[in-house]
């Protein structure tokens, strides 16, 4: 996996550490595990033509991110062709650009929340259905919804298209110490401390969104769970989290290098 280095006014000073950083062994690994969380959800009918983006910030170079390029459908990302950009909209490796609001948002949140190791933003069907009703999205009444209690903040102001740093800006504060906002008439942002992690909330949401919705239909009342279960459970499910995040995303990979090797390219 061989890149070019972008000369810009952000990089020429530091080139040559650069060059060889860019391409470490943890850096490509970044590179296949984000890739792979793309492709994946292009599988699962998470994505939505090519305007969500997934990111995460460079291992050893906190300043950086990697995104998906502009004009890219989750399913013809690869490992090489994600880029490297600096907050200030440069793209310092890769060819292409990030979508402007994939910039927008994403550069502020990794900028405010140092704890937003990776950020994966979507209009995945069930959680933006969720997130276009009246009030709290997550109902806390199916046992895959318990991973995420305590850690959803919701954002009722939605302002249209995020194309400047204020948008940015507000989207973060928003998001308090939560690592998931339910973006009201538009989406959902997954953030945490790793890829694998960002993957297995993202695809986890999904789902007990799904169910919440297939419950909801029925026309019967949902069945509420005791508040001491309720905390016992999500604390159960956060003690175990990152490791089971990790086999999850490993699956993943196991699975796409069947089907779909060219991910890791």
């Amino acid at each position: 996996m061989a890149h070019d280095l972008r000369i810009s006014q952000f990089n020429e000073r530091h080139y040559h550490e650069l060059e060889h950083d860019l391409n470490a062994p943890a850096v490509k690994a970044a590179r296949v595990d984000l890739a792979a969380s793309l492709r994946m959800a292009a599988r699962l009918g998470l994505s939505e033509g090519i305007c969500n983006h997934f990111s995460a910030l460079v291992p050893g170079h906190p300043e950086l991110f990697l995104v998906n390029a502009y004009g890219l459908s989750f399913e013809e990302i690869t490992a090489s062709n994600l880029l490297i950009c600096d907050f200030d909209g440069n793209v310092v490796m890769g060819d292409g650009k990030p979508e402007a609001t994939a910039f927008y948002i994403h550069a502020r949140l990794h900028l405010h929340k140092p704890r937003a190791v990776a950020a994966f933003h979507t209009h995945m069907p069930n959680a933006t259905a969720l997130a276009m009703l009246e009030g709290e999205p997550l109902a806390w009444a199916g046992q895959t919804a318990l991973k995420f209690y305590g850690r959803v903040a919701v954002d009722e102001d939605y302002n249209g298209l995020a194309l400047d740093n204020r948008e940015g800006d507000r989207i973060a504060a928003s998001m308090g110490q939560a690592d998931i906002v339910f973006l009201k008439n538009h989406g959902v942002m997954v953030t945490a401390p790793s890829i694998a992690q960002a993957w297995d909330d993202l695809y986890y949401l999904e789902r007990a969104a799904e169910v919440q919705l297939k419950a909801m239909s029925s026309g019967r009342s949902l069945k509420q769970i005791e508040p001491e279960v309720l905390l016992r459970t999500a604390r159960q499910m956060s003690e175990e989290d990152p490791d089971s995040a990790r086999a999850h995303l490993e699956s993943v990979k196991r699975l796409l290098a069947r089907h779909e090797p060219d991910f890791a390219d």
